[in-house]
């Protein structure tokens, strides 16, 4: 695969909670320098982020994050609040006491409300596979390809597991054709990247490819073995 096919695939990420402008400004120059989809970053940091950048990069960013266990009212207030600073794609996470309870309507209601607030931008559903059972995973594959939102992402990376390569295969089998996987939490190597795109997703949330890059003074045009 080559490097740039696989940095163009990158949400180039910061969330940790001590997170600077200075750092996130790092991210930002990073992404446009190396080519990748957008930045992921803190709400509080987008309208910075959004006018440093300006039409460079796209900047994405996270709400009920990382628990998902805000209202719902909560979460279409923050994609509003986000969007409305300049973000243009929202990573948000399910309601995951609603689906150990089944409740499965209140969930659907609420990715759709979600997508709403978001119009024409980009909706992530984060739906924690690690958490997960298989038949819950189904379910939310189904539920998310319902709700017209865009992607269905693997994990936020606070939770003990993250992307997995059963999980982003079994999730580009089981959503809806329009509907595109995002993998994200402990992609450690470039062949990983490589993978989980060879695997069915299209995203990759991590901060570790640049890293990886940065650090072995590597071509975008570098071949990766898969």
């Amino acid at each position: 695969m080559d490097m740039e096919r696989l940095l163009s695939a990158v949400d180039h990420t910061l969330l940790r909670t001590t997170a600077t402008w200075e750092e996130i400004r790092q991210v930002c120059d990073d992404g446009v320098t190396y080519g990748c989809a957008s930045v992921c970053i803190p709400p509080s940091y987008v309208r910075q982020a959004a006018e440093y950048l300006g039409d460079k990069l796209p900047v994405c960013t996270v709400i009920g994050f990382p628990n998902g266990y805000s209202t719902t009212a909560v979460k279409v207030l923050e994609a509003q609040d986000a969007l409305a600073n300049g973000a243009s794609e929202i990573d948000m996470v399910v309601n995951l006491g609603w689906v150990k309870d089944g409740r499965w309507e209140d969930v659907l209601e609420e990715i759709r409300a979600v997508k709403a607030a978001c119009g024409e931008k980009r909706l992530k559903v984060i739906v924690e596979a690690c958490q997960l059972t298989q038949d819950e995973k189904v379910k939310l594959c189904q539920l998310v390809t319902e709700s017209g939102a865009d992607f269905i992402k693997t994990s936020t990376g606070f939770a003990q597991g993250g992307a997995t390569r059963e999980d982003v295969a079994l999730f580009r089998a089981h959503v809806g054709e329009p509907v595109q996987v995002k993998a994200a939490g402990g992609i450690a190597t470039l062949e990983d990247g490589a993978e989980f795109l060879n695997l069915g997703a299209s995203r990759l949330g991590t901060s570790r490819i640049v890293a990886l890059v940065q650090k072995c003074g590597m071509s975008k045009h570098v071949e990766i073995s898969e």
